[in-house]
């Protein structure tokens, strides 16, 4: 087997849960290939960059081996490395996502009946 679809392939390295979610994220153009929009059927190569965006990460990734099944995580693993500027780069990102989340002011209790009567009061003179 020299080349294997993308959205097998993503599925097989488990990027995503089901073969139809990543066919989805491909199609969406939140995979890519050396810079370039693909589609699901695009066939993926050993030596080939994936730029793979799930949430709020990025994920570039360098295909090792391929496969067309779906096997355990630790061979999953194997069938890809990624660059060493990606994880820097993720890890940067959830530092700063923490440090954003601590900043942010939490309410001291939940908001009784009386509290959200008064939001939604608010919320329709806008």
């Amino acid at each position: 087997m020299d080349t294997v679809r993308v959205d097998k392939w993503l599925w097989a390295a488990r990027f995503f849960k089901t073969r139809s979610l990543a066919a989805k994220e491909v199609g969406a153009g939140h995979v890519t290939l050396a810079g370039a929009r693909i589609k699901p059927a695009k066939p993926v190569q050993v030596g080939d960059l994936l730029s793979i965006r799930i949430g709020y990460a990025t994920y570039t990734v360098r295909v090792c081996a391929l496969s067309e099944r779906r096997g355990p995580a630790s061979v999953a693993r194997q069938l890809y490395e990624e660059t060493a500027e990606s994880v820097a780069k993720r890890e940067q990102e959830a530092a700063e996502r923490q440090l954003v989340k601590g900043l942010a002011v939490r309410p001291a209790k939940r908001p009784d009946k009386r509290d959200r009567r008064k939001i939604r009061q608010f919320l329709k003179k806008e």
